[in-house]
């Protein structure tokens, strides 16, 4: 099996991004049924509505969806809708809402400030959130309103239940509303063995942006509102930042396959096996060094620049993760036990070189 990187530079195998997978067969075939045929457009069609109500069947309650193409959008939209433009998002220092969104929570929210905490594994640190929302509260400093935290993280962790809940009763406390960023939150219940309402609503999460690119999907992620008041025009902020798809149905038909067989989970449980494997042979190595529990679907390492740079000219393809000074290798769907063997044993022997 042959890949090949952004530059068209073959490589042998990835663990890069879960993005480099890809379409599984489940949304593949949903993805050709919906396309027998005509369906009215922007969503008011038989698709859409059918996998708005299998997420509502999912997640066990009667909540609000909405369908737009990735996760920038998905966050920075639902974030928006959570706040005014004098409010502000506290977040974790590493949150992709901070690192990887080019500023769109503050630009969709008209200059909702965004506010960095920092937590051990990429879990924010609810005593620094605390001092966040207390250090200040004249009217020259932007208003605390939500807390954005993401299930599995940036790092690799999950938040339990336990610490859901926490976060859940701790916003409450302080009337912060609370959003999830979750293109990996179908890892996340695979690895915690819950129901997704237990790490969802029941602990007090507002909105969800429920990953599907990352776990197989071509494109797309749904907008999940638990709090049904704050999805108030919502249908108008996808159309003003050029979210409302008019063949919705290609957007909304994956989720059917996915849902409907349980794909969606037993995809999230092969990449969380693969990592669990990668990082159990990587942890044997001497000069590796794991860096963060390994409890979904990533797994950080710190080696030596010459043994990065002796796998890369193996054919290997695998990111630096920022500002960490970690490796960080990504398993996905598709990832195969042979190619996690594969990178094991090329990694021993450049170690005892």
């Amino acid at each position: 099996m042959d890949n090949a990187d952004q530059t068209g530079k073959p490589t042998r195998f990835q663990f890069a991004s879960d993005n480099y997978a890809g379409i599984c067969p489940e949304a593949w075939q949903s993805l050709d049924e919906a396309n027998r045929g005509y369906a009215s457009s922007y969503g008011d069609d038989p698709w859409t509505a059918r996998a708005c109500e299998k997420l509502r069947e999912l997640f066990e309650t009667d909540c609000e969806v909405f369908f737009v193409f990735n996760g920038t959008a998905a966050n920075s939209l639902a974030l928006a809708a959570l706040c005014k433009s004098y409010h502000s998002i506290i977040c974790h220092e590493t949150a992709h809402v901070e690192t990887d969104e080019c500023g769109a929570s503050e630009f969709f929210s008209n200059g909702t400030k965004v506010l960095l905490v920092p937590g051990k594994d990429g879990k924010i640190d609810l005593s620094a959130v605390e001092h966040t929302i207390k250090r200040r509260t004249d009217i020259h400093y932007p208003k605390p309103r939500a807390l954005s935290i993401t299930q599995s993280t940036e790092l690799g962790t999950v938040y339990s239940v336990a610490e859901l809940q926490a976060i859940g009763n701790f916003t409450k406390s302080y009337g912060l509303r609370l959003h999830m960023d979750g293109s990996r939150f179908a890892n996340s219940v695979a690895s915690l063995g819950v129901t997704p309402k237990e790490i969802s609503w029941q602990a007090g999460v507002d909105v969800l942006c429920f990953g599907g690119t990352k776990n197989g999907m071509a494109v797309g992620e749904a907008v999940v509102f638990f709090n049904r008041d704050l999805a108030e025009e919502f249908d108008y902020r996808c159309k003003q930042a050029g979210q409302l798809v008019s063949k919705m149905r290609f957007l909304a038909a994956p989720w059917i396959g996915m849902l409907e067989n349980g794909a969606w989970l037993r995809n999230a449980a092969h990449a969380n096996t693969c990592a669990r494997q990668l990082a159990d042979g990587l942890g044997k190595i001497p000069g590796i060094t794991l860096a963060h529990p390994c409890q979904a679907n990533t797994v950080f390492v710190q080696m030596s620049p010459a043994l990065a740079t002796g796998l890369r000219s193996r054919g290997w393809h695998f990111y630096d993760f920022i500002g960490s000074g970690c490796a960080r290798l990504m398993c996905s769907w598709e990832t195969q036990s042979k190619d996690v063997e594969t990178f094991i044993n090329d990694v021993m022997e450049l170690a005892q070189q």
